[in-house]
């Protein structure tokens, strides 16, 4: 009976006025299993593999962006809501007042996170190890009008989008949300991607169709107008369905094969079969990402990942926010490709900061890295896939507690 007094009042609530949304997040998983299905075991650093010769200036870096987050948000607020045990916003700006002064250097770095953090084995009750994957921003060439190159247009937020969060209602439903439009006085689900078109929400730009879908897979990008002018189409919606990878479409069609199901073999699908044929598979994802232009004021920051702080290449990661703190250092060693995708065919350990989330990051140890901008990252995150170790780096105040029985 209360879930379906909620719904009423979800439905009576659409029909009036609204006050102004927060800023959509990307899509986040489904509540966690358990917190017990993440094992955290005392380490030391002298036993990661690679810690003592790994530079760390970018993970400094990008942990310095996750301070500048923490700064604004009350100190006494879970750092991670859904996962208590990583301890109060407090207890992580007590190390961002001795990060040291920028430029410092790689040794600085070290001794930083080698001081004011314990290091914690992590695994899961499956296996030790989980898999790692890579993202990155596209930059894509685009045009401020339609022609017949640039045809596929890049969406703003439609005003008719409500997104409601579930879990303001019924602390049951905390981590769930929905998204939708109103029909008729209800809430219904919005559109799938065939019926969103130029008359639903605003036109940002124009590019070409494979890449204008495949920005909406990587949620945000930078763009290159044919006048010179450069924005970055930063995620600000989603219409709330199920993603649908259409290199699994193809496979199952027997038109790819689990082995040549990369971006570069749709992309050579999707030009052999024409715009129709085109346009038809990218349908049967019913997923339709909406963006908002930004200027890029710092060419090495990133995107802006679900904390809110922007990505550092090679030095942020998406984890699954049920059991991982927003801005908690991970070192991580997995076997990682090297320029060209080229694997190095050892075991290699970076220091990531966990920054961002995804709606296929999902387990304790799914990881999602941040390659960085352009061609180049995106080879390298097309070639990324392996199994990783991590250890989970937390603040001496909250290790003490973790020390203690797992909860």
């Amino acid at each position: 009976m209360r879930r379906l007094a909620l719904l009423a009042f979800l439905v009576i609530a659409a029909c009036g006025p609204r006050p102004p949304e927060p800023e959509p997040a990307p899509p986040q998983p489904e509540p966690a299993p358990p917190p017990q299905a993440l094992t955290l075991v005392p380490a030391d650093f002298a036993d990661m593999a690679g810690w003592a010769e790994a530079d760390l200036t970018a993970a400094l870096a990008s942990y310095r962006r996750s301070c500048a987050v923490w700064a604004g948000r009350d100190p006494g607020a879970p750092v991670a809501p859904r996962a208590p045990r990583w301890g109060a916003v407090g207890e992580w700006l007590q190390t961002c007042a001795a990060l040291p002064p920028e430029g410092s250097g790689a040794q600085a770095a070290r001794d930083f996170f080698t001081a004011y953090f314990t290091p914690f084995r992590a695994s899961a009750p499956e296996a030790d190890t989980g898999l790692l994957t890579s993202y990155y921003e596209p930059e894509l060439p685009v045009s401020a009008a339609k022609t017949a190159e640039f045809s596929a247009p890049l969406h703003g937020r439609p005003a008719d989008l409500i997104r409601v969060d579930l879990g303001i209602f019924d602390p049951d439903l905390t981590g769930k949300q929905i998204v939708g439009k109103i029909d008729g006085g209800a809430l219904v689900p919005y559109d799938p991607r065939s019926q969103i078109g130029e008359s639903r929400a605003p036109v940002l730009a124009w590019a070409k169709p494979v890449d204008a879908f495949f920005l909406q897979v990587q949620g945000s990008g930078r763009l290159r107008f044919s006048d010179g002018q450069r924005a970055r189409a930063a995620f600000a919606a989603h219409n709330g369905l199920t993603y649908r990878s259409i290199g699994q479409v193809l496979i199952q069609r027997g038109e790819l094969t689990a082995d040549t199901a990369s971006k570069a073999n749709i992309e050579a699908w999707t030009q052999a079969a024409g715009p129709a044929a085109a346009q038809a598979l990218f349908n049967e994802n019913p997923r339709y990402v909406f963006f908002a232009l930004e200027p890029i004021a710092d060419e090495t920051a990133g995107p802006r990942g679900a904390m809110g702080a922007p990505l550092t290449a090679m030095a942020s990661m998406a984890v699954d926010p049920a059991f991982h703190a927003y801005g908690a250092p991970v070192w991580v060693e997995a076997t990682l490709p090297g320029a060209g995708g080229d694997w190095r065919g050892q075991e290699a350990g970076l220091l990531l900061i966990a920054q961002d989330t995804g709606g296929a990051i999902i387990g304790p140890l799914r990881g999602d890295l941040f390659a960085g901008t352009g061609d180049a990252a995106g080879a390298l995150a097309g070639s990324t896939r392996s199994q990783a170790r991590w250890t989970v780096l937390a603040p001496h105040a909250v290790a003490e507690r973790l020390r203690g029985p797992q909860s």
